[in-house]
């Protein structure tokens, strides 16, 4: 059966891969209320098309940290690839060079920053985890660099892994074949069978709870990488944000992996936008299936988009081809949105061109309750 859309690879991933490695992907925190609403939230908010505009000629393209990219839609760092497909890390990487777009590598990829380097030419952004020996951290910082990585994505919303209740279910564990490949030579890369979820006892164990601002300016001391710090979700660590130094956010809630009951990205993606002044970009990761999704993200203010499920599901039902094929889907989605509301250019997508439920009837001031 022909797949018509991003959505679609979910079910064929679910059939295809083994219960503990499909449950590790999809599942969420806890009651998983943010995983349903940061698809959900996409649906309260509808377009505002303009028309009788002349949109025969598209342009997508944008600059992301400086680096040209054929579109605002990225990938997002996934962990463990390979176990969704023998290529993992590596069909991933040629099929977002493939695309003109941009592809975050994971601190635990099953495949390391050279070896994905070696996949060939490609704009690469590096997702770091700060663990507690921070010789490890700086040595992964540089490896990266040295591999030509252009930014480094810090995760900051994880001082403890979220509780995922199907992995402590299914006592989920890194296969014996796999290693976390950047940790390899340091004897972090294998993760042990634990009572509940083997990587939540490895988090434990490795990665630093004491992380904070302190080390976003110690992180800015080892290396010349601009560093988008991944996690934000309040106006009042976007401003902090800004003052540390940041060169970019990324709002997200982990996936919605983390802390549930979170807003889902999209809500929180305005007040973000708003805190930023347009001192520096702001992203948005967390829910995108459709074009009509990063339409939506930019319009309150997004300078683009990572998907993460729908690459892994992909890469699970077809390998290198199924992430081309959504790369492509997404693409050609958003070009058709952008031509029904009349946009023929990334900066003629503004505020007015969807209205959200939040908003007040015919912008006047919403009345006092």
């Amino acid at each position: 059966m022909e797949i018509t859309n991003v959505s679609e690879y979910q079910a064929i991933a679910k059939q295809k891969l083994p219960k503990m490695v499909y449950d590790y992907y999809a599942s969420g925190a806890e009651d998983e209320w943010t995983l349903q609403e940061n698809r959900n939230a996409f649906s309260r908010i509808l377009f505002r098309p303009r028309i009788l505009i002349d949109v025969s000629k598209i342009d997508m393209t944008t600059t992301v940290l400086g680096f040209k990219i054929s579109m605002p839609i990225m990938l997002a760092p996934t962990a463990m690839q390979k176990m969704a497909h023998p290529e993992g890390e590596y069909a991933t990487a040629r099929a977002a060079s493939a695309a003109g777009t941009i592809m975050t590598l994971s601190s635990w990829a099953t495949s390391s920053v050279e070896e994905v380097a070696s996949t060939g030419p490609g704009i690469r952004f590096f997702q770091l985890y700060v663990y507690r020996d921070r010789n490890v951290v700086a040595q992964l910082v540089r490896r990266a660099e040295k591999a030509g990585f252009k930014a480094i994505a810090l995760t900051v919303d994880t001082p403890r892994l979220g509780r995922r209740e199907a992995d402590i279910k299914n006592r989920f564990t890194l296969p014996p074949f796999l290693t976390l490949k950047n940790f390899e030579g340091l004897d972090l890369g294998k993760m042990d069978k634990a009572n509940d979820s083997g990587l939540a006892s490895y988090v434990a164990g490795q990665i630093d709870r004491t992380l904070s601002w302190k080390d976003v300016k110690w992180l800015q001391t080892i290396t010349s990488l601009p560093i988008l710090v991944k996690g934000v979700i309040t106006g009042e660590d976007a401003r902090i944000a800004v003052q540390a130094g940041a060169a970019g956010i990324i709002v997200s809630n982990h996936g919605a992996r983390q802390l549930d009951y979170v807003p889902a990205t999209i809500m929180a993606l305005e007040e973000v936008v708003k805190a930023a002044q347009g001192r520096i970009p702001v992203f948005l990761d967390g829910g995108v299936r459709r074009g009509t999704d990063v339409f939506k993200a930019l319009a309150l203010g997004a300078s683009g988009i990572f998907i993460g499920r729908p690459v892994v599901f992909s890469l699970a039902a077809e390998g290198e081809a199924g992430v081309r094929k959504v790369l492509s889907m997404l693409r050609e989605e958003f070009e058709l949105t952008m031509a029904l509301s009349g946009c023929r250019s990334l900066k003629e997508i503004t505020r007015q061109h969807i209205v959200a439920d939040w908003d007040s009837p015919h912008g006047l001031p919403a009345p006092r309750l």
